[in-house]
């Protein structure tokens, strides 16, 4: 989607922050014991109340209202049976629809105690992020988000999940300009102006390719590594990217 007047960034506004408010709630409740149905049955009852539709479900009939993944497990885990225990990185990932605007954000939350590693690798995820968000802005290129993250992680010895990309979002759940890159690649295509995508680098300490396992869903690191997700949907404007997923 590609912003052109005031009404369209504020309708993405609303589900922005709805989609953020929702992963809050489901992080702050959050404790060994659960299971992540129970973690799901919470992001859906917040979404409900807003008057929000889960994405995953509707675009694509994923089992759930959220996408829950638990250490192993790096992105689209079912809500089931598993049980959730201390030293667990759980990764929220929600995107929603509210009056044909759609919105995606993402973390990886920690369950105390974890190693100094994976505490580590959460707050460098965060900042891998961070970094890309900074190269969101109009006329400057698409690879400038990948090239940026790849020097980061390269100088901290950490490895990018390189079939896991960041997406255009806004009218759909995703849309133009599709596949965009989160580590170094020769995409020669330009940020327009009001562009509306996703930035979210997959960090991990020896990933390099997501592969999917016999549900159909679940993605898993290869090789085995701890791996984390940072998610924010963003509008480029001449001067930057405005989050618009942010908790409010």
């Amino acid at each position: 989607m590609t912003i052109t007047q005031q009404d369209e960034l504020d309708g993405l506004k609303v589900i922005g922050r709805i989609v953020a408010n929702t992963m809050q709630a489901m992080g702050a409740a959050l404790e060994p014991g659960m299971t992540t149905r129970e973690l799901d049955d919470i992001g859906r009852a917040f979404l409900e109340r807003e008057g929000a539709e889960p994405a995953p479900e509707a675009t694509y009939g994923f089992p759930g209202a959220t996408c829950i993944s638990v250490n192993e497990e790096i992105a689209h885990g079912i809500p089931g049976d598993r049980v959730v225990a201390a030293g667990d990185l759980v990764n929220i990932d929600v995107s929603a629809s509210k009056d044909g605007y759609f919105a995606d954000t993402g973390a990886t939350f920690r369950v105390a105690p974890v190693p100094d590693a994976l505490d580590r690798l959460c707050r460098d995820g965060k900042r891998a992020m961070q970094i890309g968000i900074a190269q969101v802005a109009e006329g400057k290129p698409l690879s400038g988000i990948g090239a940026a993250i790849g020097r980061f992680a390269s100088a901290r010895g950490y490895t990018l999940i390189r079939n896991l990309a960041s997406h255009g979002v806004g009218r759909s759940l995703h849309e133009y300009p599709e596949e965009i890159a989160t580590w170094p690649s020769r995409d020669r295509r330009r940020i327009g102006k009001g562009l509306v995508l996703t930035v979210e680098p997959f960090l991990s300490t020896g990933g390099h390719w997501a592969e999917q396992g016999d549900d159909g869903w679940t993605l898993y690191a290869e090789p085995a590594a701890p791996a984390v997700q940072y998610e924010h949907t963003v509008v480029a404007t001449a001067k930057g990217a405005i989050i618009v997923t942010r908790p409010g």
